[in-house]
């Protein structure tokens, strides 16, 4: 049995576009994912809301990917695939992170990968683009126009770490959209591109 980790923030968690709490695993990528590849694959979830790469906010703590990741990591050895996708939250303007800082990050985390877990294949995925609106009112306050911008942009600074740490890419944004609800989280069909695109890359390893 291969086995795969899952490694992200509020998209890998599940959090539902209308702010009703998470979809089940049934829903969410990784469970759909799981029901994709079959029994000969262990799909683990490692999703958590406001996950950054390595940015620390202190008024929302224990939400520094990099902090966790290598822990998660020795929790969960041996693995044949590491999923990264985050990014979304580094483009709060709390952060004030351009898309090349934001890519430092999570190359930082490649590298962790390739340290605690050598035998695994990363698969680093650029993620979705926030929506036009996410960041006016009745949406999320946490972005601005700007973080709109730089999420578009984080695609090709993920190829490069991808090309530069012999890592597997997928550009997200390629497959699956924000909801329009609150032009951040994937909505159910999204979840459902997103595993497929995913499955698809591991069948041709």
């Amino acid at each position: 049995m291969k086995t795969i980790l899952c490694f992200g923030d509020s998209n890998t968690y599940g959090l539902k576009p209308d702010g009703t709490g998470r979809f089940d695993r049934s829903v969410r990528y990784p469970g759909r994912l799981q029901e994709l590849l079959g029994g000969n694959y262990y799909v683990i979830e490692e999703g958590c809301p406001g996950r950054t790469t390595v940015f620390d906010d202190i008024n929302n703590p224990y939400k520094k990917g990099i902090d966790y990741f290598i822990p998660c990591l020795r929790s969960h050895v041996p693995l044949d695939y590491i999923v990264i996708m985050l990014g979304t939250n580094d483009c709060k303007t709390v952060y004030n992170a351009s898309p090349e800082g934001i890519a430092s990050g999570l190359a930082a985390l490649a590298a962790s990968a390739r340290v605690i877990a050598p035998e695994a294949k990363v698969l680093i995925i650029s993620p979705i683009h926030l929506g036009e609106n996410v960041w006016k009112p009745g949406y999320d306050i946490e972005f601005d126009a700007e973080s709109v911008q730089k999420s578009k942009a984080l695609a090709a600074e993920y190829k490069k770490v991808a090309e530069k740490t012999g890592s597997l890419f997928l550009d997200a944004a390629q497959v699956a959209s924000a909801s329009k609800i609150d032009e951040e989280h994937l909505d159910e069909n999204g979840h459902y591109a997103l595993a497929l695109a995913i499955s698809e890359i591991i069948r041709k390893e």
